[in-house]
């Protein structure tokens, strides 16, 4: 008999504990949950505190039985999911189904997949957490009350398929008021004036501040012009040099919401993208010899902390790798947020010692790039902090006040490892109080206020996270969730609110205002925390929700407007003169004439950058022909974008994709390049002549002969949140 049955979520996760724990463990899988709430009906007993109805989840019978047939063959049974709430979920669901065995069952918490960490956590197991249980049950129990009774109210009232949800549908008003605050936004003009001055020692750029101790501000070329002919009058002296020593801490080591934020910020990896790699990372990889390896610890946590033993390992390679001078007298220690779980550690490698150099040969390029980044984020933490000399030159001119700054890196400190986007340089030439200096030339600038930048995923995980919404296992999802059910999309990186979406997210705000408001959200955040505290009763707050939730939901099914039936849009029909009416089809929202079935008219529209509807004029013609029946083509929107299609429809029903008119780069090939969307809605190009021809682009191609190699066509990209067309065929770049 064996001594211990160890009992993961992950098939990845036995092979890297296999090869540590020996003959004495048998180790298996559960493959995620095993149990779930029904998908055909509530499953939660309102009237009956709120019990929930758990079935067995389909396909998990077969794994439930192997879990039987390993438990009774050992002495002990150690249940190892994920340290946090659905790890627990897990564990109990699975205790449950061996409790008749009665065998002795203990908690196993593996922060991380190394023989140190397994070995560990065996030698001092625990026990159920059953505070932890109970709120993963009423974070799940909330999410079914809200989800199982909004999504079928948005089914009868705008098309089936859609989804509400009570943390993603916050996710979704954020995203849609900061498109109506853009959509309300009036830039205002404003000027700034820049001097640029010669010394001997060099020249340099100066800024104008202030006029008779006062702000100046310009707000038209008149305004800026007066002003110049002004300076140009004056003498400028400088009146007084600041030099100082400006510090600049190193960042806290990751946690999931900042690894996500700069996983896209640098990488351009979306955060569902982000935890997949670093699920795979925390799991194990194999490493050749040496068998599978958990390269990281967990990475769901929100808590900056480091143990004692991982800061002396980061104090010994800094020494060793880059000298005492980059090692602080004491290590930093970095502060969580209030809500944080201390038990777990921030997100860092297990083992110091393998660097990402060390793991080219077995990490894929994803892989590699997130763990370099991981490496280098913790190390950098442990680091010195950088020191700058920064130089202020105060400059007067008549009653001008003006300002020159500059920094000059003296000691790298952590930036020697891990730069920021905030250490750019600007030297100043040595000069004295009272110098007289010589004016180049002025350069007057026009500016304007620019509108608040739409959310990335970054940001937008940012902002839930400060606002206290969500947890860590949930950011990605969340936007994930919005995304897939076509409430958002991105464009150019941003998160873009749909019609749909703004359609769903008015609805769900004028009949539910609290429940997707995000203070309240937060509360209830607040509230599952403090059932695991256990502070607080989970039926008591399902029962304090629900009293409220239902009567407003009641309200709603007799009061919200149905987008099956039409909602105002302000527009006359162009046949009848009645007014439109939008509402939502197959292909998304079109208008339709008030008058159906009496006026058939339709129209498709746009929303301007001030969210005025714009009426897309009905079949645009191309200038193209029907190779079937010679009629003009018309471009149509159908539910996958624009396409072309025969005039003649319905008696000719030709269409063929949108062409860009660029030549396929392929040899002997006559065809043109189309654009496309793949299934998971990612837009590509390929060769008219396809499945003949096989070529394929993912960048959007620009219709504009290379400078350098004459190629017929350059290609879009972007790095480093700037973009720039590129030519595929020579080294030829230029900033767009």
């Amino acid at each position: 008999m064996k001594k211990g049955l160890i009992i993961v979520e992950s098939p990845t996760k036995v092979r890297t504990i296999k090869k540590i724990v020996g003959k004495n463990f048998e180790v298996a899988a559960s493959v995620g949950h095993i149990k779930d709430l029904p998908k055909s009906r509530l499953g939660v007993k309102v009237d009956n505190g709120f019990e929930p109805e758990y079935v067995t989840i389909r396909g998990k019978k077969e794994v439930i039985k192997k879990l039987k047939a390993a438990a009774k063959k050992a002495e002990e049974i150690y249940l190892g999911p994920d340290p946090d709430r659905e790890g627990e979920a897990i564990a109990w669901h699975i205790a449950e189904e061996l409790k008749d065995l009665n065998k002795p069952v203990k908690r196993l918490l593996l922060y991380e997949l190394t023989e140190k960490g397994i070995k560990e956590a065996l030698a001092k197991p625990g026990e159920l957490d059953r505070k932890k249980f109970e709120s993963q049950q009423a974070r799940r129990i909330l999410d079914r009350l809200v989800g199982y009774n909004l999504s079928p109210l948005l089914w009868e009232k705008v098309k089936r398929g859609l989804s509400a949800g009570r943390v993603q549908s916050v996710a979704l008003r954020l995203i849609c008021e900061r498109e109506r605050e853009r959509e309300a936004f009036e830039p205002e003009e404003y000027w700034t004036i820049e001097l640029y001055f010669e010394t001997d020692e060099g020249s340099f750029v100066a800024k104008l501040k202030r006029y008779k101790g006062k702000p100046v501000k310009p707000k038209s070329e008149a305004e800026a012009k007066a002003i110049v002919d002004d300076l140009l009058r004056q003498a400028f002296q400088v009146s007084r040099v600041e030099r100082k020593e400006v510090k600049r801490k190193p960042p806290a080591p990751f946690i999931t919401s900042t690894l996500q934020q700069e996983a896209w910020r640098r990488l351009r990896f979306s955060a569902k993208k982000t935890m997949l790699l670093a699920q795979r990372l925390y799991e194990g990889i194999e490493l050749g010899d040496e068998g599978a390896v958990g390269l990281i610890t967990y990475m769901r946590t929100d808590s900056v902390r480091v143990a004692k033993e991982a800061q002396d390992a980061a104090r010994a390679f800094i020494e060793a790798n880059f000298g005492k001078d980059y090692l602080p007298k004491k290590p930093h220690v970095f502060k969580s947020r209030k809500t944080a779980q201390e038990a777990h550690e921030a997100i860092r490698p297990t083992s110091l010692s393998r660097t990402p150099e060390s793991l080219k040969a077995y990490l894929g390029k994803d892989e590699l790039a997130l763990y370099d980044l991981i490496f280098r984020r913790f190390v950098a933490s442990q680091m010195a902090e950088a020191r700058f000399e920064r130089t202020e030159i105060h400059i007067l001119g008549g009653d001008y006040e003006l300002l020159a700054s500059g920094q000059r890196l003296v000691h790298p400190g952590f930036l020697a490892l891990y730069r920021t986007d905030e250490e750019e340089e600007a030297n100043l030439p040595q000069v004295e109080e009272g110098a007289l200096l010589k004016l180049q030339k002025i350069d007057p600038k026009q500016h304007f206020t620019q509108p608040p930048p739409r959310y990335t995923e970054a940001s937008l995980i940012r902002t839930l996270e400060e606002k206290g919404i969500g947890r860590p296992s949930t950011y990605a999802q969340i936007v994930s969730t919005i995304k897939d059910r076509g409430y958002v999309e991105t464009d150019k990186g941003y998160l873009k609110p749909t019609e749909l979406g703004l359609l769903v997210n008015d609805l769900l705000i004028a009949h539910f205002p609290d429940i997707i408001e995000t203070g309240f959200t937060a509360r209830l955040e607040e509230a599952l925390d403090q059932i695991e505290e256990g502070k607080r009763e989970r039926v008591e707050l399902l029962r304090s929700f629900y009293e409220t939730f239902e009567e407003v939901l009641q309200r709603a099914k007799e009061e919200m407007a149905s987008l099956k039936a039409g909602v105002p849009s302000g527009i006359k029909c162009p046949a009848c003169g009645e007014e439109m009416i939008i509402r939502m089809g197959r292909a998304g929202a079109f208008l339709a004439c008030s008058r159906y079935p009496d006026c058939k008219e339709t129209r498709d529209y746009v929303r301007d950058e001030k969210g005025a509807i714009k009426v897309v004029e009905k079949n645009r013609e191309t200038g193209e022909v029907c190779e079937k029946c010679g009629r003009p083509m018309v471009i149509k929107r159908g539910r996958f974008g624009e396409f072309m299609a025969c005039s003649g429809y319905p008696e000719c029903k030709n269409t063929k994709p949108i062409s860009t008119g660029i030549p396929c780069p392929e040899e002997g090939c006559n065809g043109t390049l189309i654009k496309r969307r793949a299934r998971n809605k990612k837009i590509y190009y390929r060769c008219s002549n396809a499945p003949k021809c096989e070529f394929i682009l993912w960048d959007e191609p620009i219709k504009e002969e290379c400078p350098q190699c004459k190629a017929p066509f350059l290609v879009r990209k972007k790095q480093r949140r700037k973009e720039y067309k590129v030519c595929l065929k020579c080294d030829y770049k230029e900033e767009l």
